[in-house]
């Protein structure tokens, strides 16, 4: 485009020039079409190649600062992971919850460390919910973007000690670093590369870290459908795999819980005159085994059972847990009338047989929006000359993304954070820095680019 554009502007030579005179046929008449079209494609020509140098210039701006960012980050997972976060470690819980809080309120947001008061009890939820931290930065646009993440771990207080904050090679180890301590590192320097580029074209940039998710989110999965279904585009910040995976689906996770009543008796002078529950309870989990449709991803199994107190009685009482899966809302529906309606079918009429369905967390399911969002990701990896897949089916368990998408219209799109490995392991969890640059490049191009409408 510069030879062409420099081509136009050559003078036409003229009489008295140095250069060697040559016969030349008596002059034609130039066409005014002519002119008039070469003009517009100059035009156009030097609008394009304008435009080609601002889109590279931030373009440019986005991979240093993020190369910039990289050892910040980088600082803020090692103060994250020195702060002990599990679920039901609530004085951790609000240490990391008022650490996490003042550093978005220094980068400019409207923070508020949230208590739940809206808690959906499941069978292991306990007494106390941990809070969770909100922060909302204003722009001048009109987009709405939320970026989730959680604070608390599966390890209990105590643990720290066996697996410190280290880095060794490519690698950065430590309790709880890849889930999800890097998900709130990520978007808490995202951030901040967006207040260097002094970007606000967005509407609003909604951050919301809860510290409940490894116990199915309790206290603020209806937090997080509802502050969702406001938003254009919601970004979860689970890690992803070594190719940068981003997910438009996760599977949902069910537990069934089977509870059979029956009557105690002497099992040696007069079993008869008791009610076997441990009978009953075979029964109907035999009869329920065929209720997984493993070819559309539902699948129930039955992995706990319990009964009896003595060698010597009937047993009165008996019970079983189930795990479900499902990848999608309806099925989970399904399965719980399923279950009603076989329990009615009982081995010993004088039992008394009751099951309970719980949803812990719904499927994910990809939608239009989510594909457009995810694609346009691809595009900006290739900027950085990587690839990245993106994953339409379910391939490992729920995510609070799931929640996210229950209400919205929007995109929602899982596995923002870094790449890494070894979440919920004793002594191998770890995050890989290489990914660091590339996702803050990700993420902060995709925010810029959906406020700008450039997302299709």
């Amino acid at each position: 485009m510069l030879r062409l554009l420099t081509a136009a502007k050559q003078p036409v030579n003229r009489r008295g020039t140095d250069r060697p005179r040559t016969h030349r046929s008596p002059p034609m008449p130039q066409s005014r079409p002519t002119r008039s079209f070469v003009r517009p494609l100059v035009a156009s020509l030097a609008l394009a190649f304008a435009a080609t140098v601002a889109n590279a210039a931030p373009a440019a701006d986005v991979r240093a600062l993020a190369q910039q960012e990289q050892q910040p980050l980088l600082d803020t997972l090692r103060d994250l992971v020195q702060i002990e976060s599990g679920s039901k470690d609530i004085d951790g819980l609000n240490q990391i919850a008022a650490r996490v809080a003042g550093q978005l309120k220094q980068l400019g947001g409207t923070v508020d460390i949230l208590q739940t008061t809206d808690i959906y009890r499941l069978d292991d939820t306990p007494e106390k919910i941990g809070p969770a931290v909100q922060a909302v930065f204003k722009g001048t646009g009109s987009a709405k973007i939320m970026l989730i993440a959680h604070m608390d771990t599966v390890y209990l207080k105590g643990m720290l000690k066996d697996q410190p904050f280290r880095i060794d090679g490519d690698k950065a180890y430590g309790l709880g670093i890849a889930d999800d301590k890097q998900g709130i590192a990520t978007i808490i320097h995202t951030v901040a590369l967006l207040q260097k580029l002094n970007f606000k074209d967005y509407g609003t940039l909604t951050v919301l870290i809860n510290g409940d998710e490894e116990i199915s989110s309790p206290g603020w999965r209806s937090t997080i459908t509802r502050l969702a279904a406001e938003q254009d585009t919601v970004f979860s910040f689970e890690g992803s795999d070594a190719n940068g995976t981003l997910r438009l689906a996760t599977s949902g996770i069910g537990s069934a819980y089977l509870t059979v009543h029956g009557k105690s008796s002497h099992a040696g002078a007069r079993p008869e005159g008791g009610v076997n529950a441990l009978y009953e309870l075979s029964h109907q989990v035999l009869q329920m085994k065929d209720l997984s449709k493993p070819e559309q991803g539902l699948k129930l199994n039955w992995t706990v059972s319990k009964s009896g107190t003595n060698r010597n009685v009937i047993p009165a009482e008996a019970t079983a847990q189930a795990d479900a899966r499902a990848l999608k809302v309806s099925d989970f529906n399904e399965l719980e009338q399923a279950l009603q309606d076989k329990i009615k079918n009982r081995l010993l009429p004088e039992s008394k047989v009751d099951v309970k369905f719980e949803v812990r967390r719904p499927p994910l399911e990809a939608n239009d929006a989510s594909r457009r969002v995810a694609a346009h990701g691809k595009t900006i990896y290739q900027e950085l000359g990587m690839s990245m897949n993106v994953a339409e089916r379910a391939t490992g368990g729920g995510t609070d993304a799931a929640f996210a998408a229950l209400k919205t219209k929007g995109a929602v799109v899982e596995g923002m954070g870094l790449s890494g490995f070894g979440a919920h392991s004793n002594d191998a969890e770890y995050v890989q820095i290489n990914s660091i640059v590339p996702r803050l490049y990700l993420t902060t191009r995709m925010i810029m680019d959906l406020s700008d409408g450039k997302v299709k």
